[in-house]
């Protein structure tokens, strides 16, 4: 339960709205007084965090680039030396938090870790069950038991050893961080000119928080969505300039390359392995190492998603080193610690185009340090800004204490006392099953993305990408654009969501900057009636739109769901789809995309009577009540008002929509497709590759594509045909054994004459539901023929598919080299 400190915190900064940005890469201009007075931070020296001061009626933007030496070179030379130096807040000598930065922190570090219970308990066991198996199978006389043991202990430790020096940071230097912190800000003032901007309100309640929890020893878990690389750079450099600890960064040990892994290391990088394989020992290192951060209060940042997000929404969350932290508490080695969701937006993020070409298909590239030292092409760019936001901390251990208990007696917290410089409180352990621990890991995982959606700002670039993709036409003129654009940004804004301030300039100026930085993405005609604007790259627009879907996932789905009678055309009444109907559309719909985005947490018929009621008050649509009573919903329409504007709202929530569902459509095509041919469908049979049956799903979703039998091109992406598949998987539609996917045999399709897919049974009624809430389209009138011709395709592929699976059985084994044969695999 909150305490009235916290209730007084919250609202305080929910009155707070008209709070001033901080811009952190300008050096030159002091902090002006924000709205919150006494809870500011300490005097700002003469090389202060420069403001924005965003409320509604005024705005100051004070971001500036760094000096160049080729236009100020006295002044570059300064700045170096004042870093050089420590001039003030460069210093970073009492930085709030754990001490970081000194002499033997490595050390230090390293010894807490290998002498902690957890790790030489470990040690020990892995020792015993080896001399265990060793004697049992003859190898080792009983009498040599003991000393063998003595030597596997030494062993392990060894290995213990380097995998420690392998995975920690090493935070030495404060000459070192210095250098770093110039060279970040450098980077990022040049590559993002309108600078980083957080917001004060936020500062001022992440540094009083941050200040407790180093008095009480308490670690801080930073846990930001991932869009790019720059997201744990920016927030390390936040954090050095407010004078905040840094925290450990989780990263994969796909960056610890020669030169950049040292040097990421000694900035704060914490490197795990991306695959374990059958190493016992190096789980317990891990938690070992999560536990002594947390013990001791150092701050920790890991991404929620695991990787980047490549489609610009957020991903489902990975529970890895979430169930280190959770362990961490559950077990009563560690007391608690404090969440800090964090979202991080950016106009215009530097890896789109290797995104679109990962999602197309195309292998990613292993990180090396020729493209890392390349990276200095992207300084010349002017990519506008970057917002990171900050959502108020909260306690793990009140969340679980909240979550478990309905179902879980939990004894009082234990007090002991500690002489190792860690947090002198421990808990008792809290016992939990594995089905109330996924649980608990779940809850855990959406509530950080929900805050993170909660805080997130909308950013100019975005509102650009979601006009354009959301409306019929080829083109838009500017005026038309600015008008959608404020009609977007008031609908945000009604939602209790935030938009980018830019310092009080009007609508079109902040278009044309978002145009600038957009750039190639959009065309522009200039030789016309009016200046008019389109959509040129489709496909990376969608990652801009996809950063505002969550705001209108629900309306979204009641739209198509509304549209299964909307496209049928006819007069009002023809239109109207009853409440049962749409209750069982908006329901499947809902079920489908469980995995793509994060729905409220109020339950299915809650978010549906609120989400009609607001596109009622929007007068999208009319209700009509049953006459026995005005409680009950009898039907649903489009209004009359919305159908004399052009449905131009309503299509604009089908449009956020209908290329996910084109995706999952094609997933379930795809599916189809992968029925086993006659002679093949046996209860052990029916298998092939997935890694293959994901790139012909592709494939067959191109070639639908061009042939006009899918509208959206971004529905190939892999991302989303994955998320589908996982859908197909929980559902028990499909099932995944060893690298390899089959439909399950309940499930399968039944074949006709001539070996043809039929187009009935429980599988192909799931396609056809999916179909009805499309996009209608050219050539997708008759279903039957579409059916048919789309059908054809896929079972072509997949024959194809199993063709190659029996070719690769036969070459098994075979010393040489497998050819490559057939016409799929060189397509692929």
């Amino acid at each position: 339960m909150e305490d009235k400190g916290t209730r007084s915190r919250r609202s305080s900064t929910s009155r707070s709205t008209a709070g001033p940005d901080m811009d952190i890469l300008n050096q030159e201009n002091p902090i002006h007084p924000p709205l919150v007075k006494d809870v500011m931070p300490p005097p700002p020296d003469e090389g202060s965090i420069s403001v924005t001061i965003d409320t509604p009626d005024t705005s100051r933007n004070l971001a500036q680039k760094h000096s160049s030496f080729r236009d100020h070179p006295i002044k570059f030379l300064q700045e170096i030396q004042m870093m050089y130096s420590g001039t003030g807040w460069r210093a970073y000598d009492n930085p709030v938090g754990q001490p970081v930065y000194y002499t033997g922190f490595t050390e230090d570090m390293k010894k807490a870790i290998l002498e902690s219970e957890l790790v030489e308990t470990k040690i020990q066991t892995l020792a015993t069950e080896t001399v265990t198996d060793e004697t049992q199978q003859g190898f080792l006389p009983s009498e040599q038991k003991e000393r063998r043991r003595k030597d596997v202990v030494r062993q392990l430790r060894e290995v213990a050893d380097r995998t420690v020096d392998q995975m920690i940071c090493k935070m030495e230097s404060k000459s070192f961080i210095r250098t770093a912190y110039w060279l970040a800000s450098q980077v990022l003032s040049r590559t993002y000119h309108q600078g980083i901007h957080v917001s004060m309100d936020e500062v001022v309640t992440l540094t009083n928080y941050a200040r407790k929890a180093a008095e009480e020893k308490q670690s801080m878990v930073f846990l930001p969505c991932h869009k790019s690389h720059i997201d744990y750079v920016s927030l390390q450099v936040i954090c050095y300039r407010l004078g905040i600890a840094l925290p450990a960064v989780i990263a994969g040990d796909n960056l610890n390359f020669p030169l950049v892994g040292s040097f990421l290391q000694n900035a704060g990088a914490f490197y795990i392995r991306r695959s374990w394989g059958d190493d016992k020992l190096y789980p317990t290192m891990v938690q070992g190492y999560v536990d002594t951060l947390l013990r001791r209060g150092y701050n920790m940042e890991c991404f929620v998603e695991g990787t980047r997000s490549r489609t610009g929404k957020l991903l489902p969350p990975k529970f890895g080193i979430l169930n280190f932290i959770l362990s961490s508490i559950i077990s009563g080695r560690v007391k608690d610690c404090l969440i800090v969701p964090v979202s991080t937006q950016y106009d215009k993020v530097i890896e789109t185009e290797s995104y679109i070409n990962e999602l197309l298909g195309v292998p990613k590239k292993k990180e090396n340090l020729y493209d890392f030292l390349n990276a200095s092409s992207v300084l010349s760019l002017k990519m506008g800004r970057v917002d990171v936001r900050f959502h108020e901390p909260w306690s793990l251990r009140n969340f679980i204490l909240r979550q478990l208990e309905r179902t879980t007696t939990i004894p009082a917290a234990i007090s002991n006392t500690s002489d190792s410089g860690e947090s002198s409180t421990v808990s008792p352990e809290i016992k939990l099953n594995q089905d109330q621990r996924v649980r608990l890991l779940r809850s855990l995982g959406y509530k950080v993305l929900s805050d993170i959606n909660a805080c997130s700002v909308v950013m100019p670039t975005s509102l650009i990408g979601t006009v354009l993709l959301t409306l019929r036409g080829r083109g838009v003129g500017k005026t038309e654009l600015i008008r959608r654009i404020e009609w977007l940004k008031a609908r945000i804004v009604a939602k209790g969501a935030k938009v980018a301030h830019f310092g009080g300039v009007g609508t079109e100026v902040v278009v044309e900057r978002g145009l600038e930085v957009i750039g190639d993405l959009v065309g522009k005609l200039d030789n016309l009636a009016e200046e008019t604007y389109y959509a040129v790259d489709r496909f990376q627009l969608s990652f801009y739109r996809n950063m505002v879907i969550h705001l209108f996932i629900l309306e979204a789905i009641v739209c198509a769901a509304m549209y299964t009678k909307v496209k049928q055309g006819g007069g009002p009444a023809n239109q109207r789809i009853s409440y049962k109907d749409l209750f069982d559309h908006v329901s499947f719909l809902s079920r489908l995309f469980r995995n793509e985005f994060v729905f409220p947490t109020e339950g299915l018929l809650a978010n549906l009577d609120k989400t009609l009621k607001e596109l009622e008050a929007e007068d999208v649509i009319h209700i009509g009540y049953s006459s026995n009573s005005t409680k009950e919903v009898e039907y649903v329409e489009i209004s009359p008002r919305e159908r004399e504007k052009g449905r131009e709202n309503y299509d604009f929530y089908c449009f956020m929509i209908w290329p996910f569902i084109e995706g999952v459509w094609l997933a379930g095509v795809a599916v189809v497709g992968i029925t086993p041919p006659e002679g093949k469908d046996g209860p052990e049979d029916g298998w092939i590759d997935s890694k293959r049956f994901l790139d012909v799903s592709q494939l067959l979703g191109k070639t639908l594509y061009h042939q006009g039998d899918l509208s959206y091109f971004e529905a190939v992406n892999s991302q989303s045909l994955k998320n589908a598949f996982t859908r197909f998987a929980s559902d028990g539609i499909l099932e995944t054994k060893g690298g390899k996917t089959r439909i399950r045999p309940d499930w399968r399709p039944r074949l006709g004459p001539g070996g043809k897919i039929v187009m009935e049974g429980r599988l192909w009624e799931l396609v056809d539901k999916i179909s009805v809430t499309r996009r209608e389209g050219k050539n997708r009138r008759d279903s039957q023929t579409v059916g048919t011709r789309v059908l054809s395709l896929a079972q072509k592929l997949g024959v194809q598919l199993f063709a190659e699976e029996e070719f690769d059985a036969k070459s098994e084994g075979k010393k040489k080299k497998k050819p490559k044969k057939g016409w799929l695999r060189s397509m692929l």
